[in-house]
């Protein structure tokens, strides 16, 4: 059940691989002289910056890796807080715990994204910096967000990773806030099977994440670094294979966000003839990757019953997305005071209750997203997956 840089797998990916499998080369530093160094990671990091139009960017091992590098550059104290979202990934919370810090959670609204709302009712004298999640693809409201952040002086980490090309206002994500994190595991936009990328246009930032990625080395593309070392590092260095993958696949991006956008189109259309159901809200209709087609229901009865029918599941059912079902977080968070019990978040709860995921190019039932169509759906398939989901509304 992968997302939709999977089923475009092809000749590309494959010829990458062999080419570095061949020069016996797969390890991300070596020297400009050295012509079984194929420098795919360096190469990577500069395609993706470009494609972002952003001025660094950093390969990682995955999302969760950026994310952790990301949290960490930011330069915070233990005990430090971040707002993020009632409804993302768990990889969000616990990269700031890792960090030594504290995830606060706020609700979401109907685009299934970090509620502006409430962001100012959690900001403490403690509170460093908001982590918006562009959660499904659907980048955040970022006008606000960025307007309350500018207002209390904190620091914005973006978390990409489920929308990789995603643009807000004419801005890829992750290039919007202090810096930006995506993901290359096999549920996303593109993929290399595992990987990540961080963004950012700080040069302290990028230099901070390069070393909190790779033991602490100052940025060097091409050869290894002795001396000069001044923060502790990790391991979370990509590799030549990996990065290979992810090249061929950012060559396919653009195809991919415009057959999904055109995909989707058409199964929204003609699913708008049933009734008990809206959309969920878009924050910038033109730049949301289309990986999933959202339905928040009027009840979360007839949710429940439209999605047992088609074999699927209502959001709050469905897996490590949704805040109360992230039982060891719950259990770390009980010793900083933060509320993570389900009904701690009410407005989260109820959206998520009446919500549905349906597939567009990301099938993943641990989004709830097990049931649609993908992007090799025909004309045929979407109308048929369409009509499905007509029966079943029709039928309460």
């Amino acid at each position: 059940m992968p997302g939709p840089g999977a089923y475009l797998f092809g000749k590309e990916e494959m010829e990458a691989v062999v080419e570095v499998m061949k020069s016996g080369y797969l390890f991300r530093y070596g020297s400009e002289n050295d012509p079984k160094f194929l420098h795919k990671v360096s190469t990577l990091e500069k395609e993706f910056a470009k494609y972002c139009e952003a001025k660094f960017a950093l390969a990682t091992t995955s999302g969760t890796a950026s994310l952790v590098a990301s949290v960490f550059a930011l330069g915070l104290k233990p005990g430090d807080e971040i707002i993020v979202p009632a409804y993302t990934f768990v990889a969000s919370y616990t990269s700031i715990i890792f960090a030594g810090m504290v995830p606060v959670l706020a609700e979401i609204n109907e685009s299934l994204t970090l509620d502006p709302d409430d962001i100012e009712r959690k900001i403490t004298p403690r509170t460093k910096a908001i982590m918006p999640v562009h959660m499904l693809g659907n980048p955040c409201d970022m006008d606000r967000i960025m307007s309350i952040a500018k207002k209390h002086k904190l620091l914005v980490v973006e978390d990409s990773c489920q929308a990789a090309g995603a643009t807000y206002k004419g801005k890829k994500v992750g290039t919007i806030g202090n810096i930006g994190t995506f993901s290359l595991n096999i549920f996303k936009t593109i993929n290399s099977g595992d990987g990540g990328l961080v963004v950012t246009n700080d040069d302290i930032l990028y230099e901070t994440a390069f070393g909190v990625h790779d033991q602490g080395h100052k940025p060097c593309r091409l050869g290894l670094e002795v001396g000069n070392r001044n923060i502790l590092g990790l391991n979370f260095r990509m590799n030549e294979l990996t990065a290979a993958v992810a090249l061929a696949q950012l060559g396919k991006i653009d195809k991919i966000l415009a057959t999904l956008r055109e995909k989707r189109s058409k199964f929204k259309k003609l699913i708008s003839e049933a009734n008990g159901f809206k959309f969920r809200t878009l924050n910038d209709p033109e730049g949301d990757c289309a990986t999933i087609c959202t339905v928040i229901f009027d009840t979360k009865e007839q949710a429940a019953k439209v999605s047992k029918m088609l074999c699927s599941k209502t959001v709050d059912n469905s897996g490590w997305h949704v805040y109360h079902n992230m039982e060891h977080v719950l259990n770390h968070l009980k010793n900083v005071g933060q509320p993570h019990t389900k009904g701690s978040y009410p407005k989260t709860d109820d959206i998520l209750s009446r919500a549905m995921n349906i597939s567009v190019g990301v099938v993943d039932g641990g989004l709830g997203s097990g049931w649609g169509i993908n992007i090799n759906s025909t004309d045929a398939e979407i109308e048929s997956a369409a009509k499905q989901f007509i029966i079943a509304c029709k039928s309460i």
